[in-house]
């Protein structure tokens, strides 16, 4: 006699790279868990791409889902900073919680690092399991569609941290995708004076002044940002633009790696030695970011980075579409209505 269990919806991405809608068991919450009705999930650039086979990380098939804003449904026993109808942001980063770096605080590096949604079963489903620790209970005043951008403004944040940005910074941001440009605004916050951004695509460039740069430009113009700067983000991390972010800094200037480069990279070394550049990577957050993300994000306007929404029974094409350059962030709306 066959299982009358309930099922739930889940996208999975196969190694061909299809995204398929799949049925999976419904999920309950165990000891120290929450049950989790999903609202909006975003497509991130690491998704993409995982799709494609690019990603050093995330390993094919995989059930994707790390940017989750939704509603609790139930707690399993021993929860007591969540209850149903709470309105929850995901914070994904999953620590072991017993080795040096999580002793330290910085669990986001941890040893044992893996990302639920990458490395684990993720929130693209209708409903998902995960540890209460992993939730941030949402104030009434940041809707939903402002909730998304929670998580992704999150890596920003601890990137500007880590690179001390402070009242008259100038700094430089290449690429403007969501991420180069949740830089933007998480630099302004800061106190940053000056602002400039490279991207090829003259619509992100314009987005980007719209969110507050100062300048933007195309790669090849980045030698009229004249001066020297004392923060570049790199977004992109590719090859070239390590060579020209250390080109543009001052001595003692500071190069950070945001973006997740496809391997390994060329960096001029005798510039960072003669001029005292600092190199540093940025991964991820920890939780005094998300909850910096959290109060910043209601001065970030929605309307510019999120472009397009899909249904999940429309997940396919919500990961072609995120695959296009003139894209900036794609989400998925699982439960409850589409936003006008």
């Amino acid at each position: 006699m066959g299982s009358t269990r309930e099922t739930v919806r889940r996208v999975r991405v196969h190694p061909s790279g299809e995204v398929r809608l799949e049925r999976t068991p419904r999920p309950e919450p165990g000891h120290g868990e929450v049950l989790v009705r999903p609202v909006l999930v975003g497509i991130c650039g690491s998704d993409t791409h995982a799709v494609a086979g690019e990603h050093p990380f995330i390993d094919l098939p995989y059930a994707p889902g790390h940017e989750a804003v939704g509603v609790v449904e139930a707690v399993g026993s021993g929860v007591s900073t969540c209850r149903p109808g709470d309105r929850v942001v995901l914070e994904p980063g999953l620590a072991c919680g017993r080795c040096r770096r999580c002793a330290e605080g910085r669990y986001n590096i941890c040893a044992e690092l893996a990302v639920f949604g990458c490395q684990t079963d993720g929130a693209m489903s209708d409903l998902f399991t995960v540890a209460a620790d992993r939730l941030h209970v949402l104030p009434d005043d940041v809707g939903d569609l402002a909730a998304a951008l929670v998580e992704p403004l999150a890596t920003p944040v601890h990137a500007v941290r880590r690179a001390g940005v402070r009242d008259g910074s100038r700094v430089v941001v290449l690429g403007a995708g969501p991420i180069g440009l949740l830089v933007v605004a998480a630099a302004r916050a800061a106190g940053a004076a000056e602002i400039a951004v490279t991207d090829p695509m003259p619509d992100k460039r314009d987005r980007a002044l719209r969110l507050g740069a100062d300048l933007a430009l195309p790669p090849d113009r980045a030698d009229e940002i004249a001066g020297g700067v004392d923060v570049v983000f790199d977004c992109v991390a590719t090859e070239p633009t390590v060579r020209q972010g250390i080109e543009l800094l001052l001595k003692g200037g500071t190069f950070v790696v945001v973006g997740v480069p496809a391997g390994p990279v060329a960096v001029p070394l005798h510039l960072v030695q003669d001029r005292e550049i600092t190199v540093l990577g940025s991964l991820m957050y920890v939780r005094e970011d998300v909850e910096a993300a959290l109060r910043l994000v209601s001065r970030v306007p929605v309307d510019e980075l999120v472009s397009a929404i899909f249904p999940l029974d429309r997940a396919a094409e919500a990961f072609a579409a995120a695959q296009d350059p003139g894209q900036v962030k794609v989400l998925v709306q699982v439960s409850g209505e589409l936003p006008v």
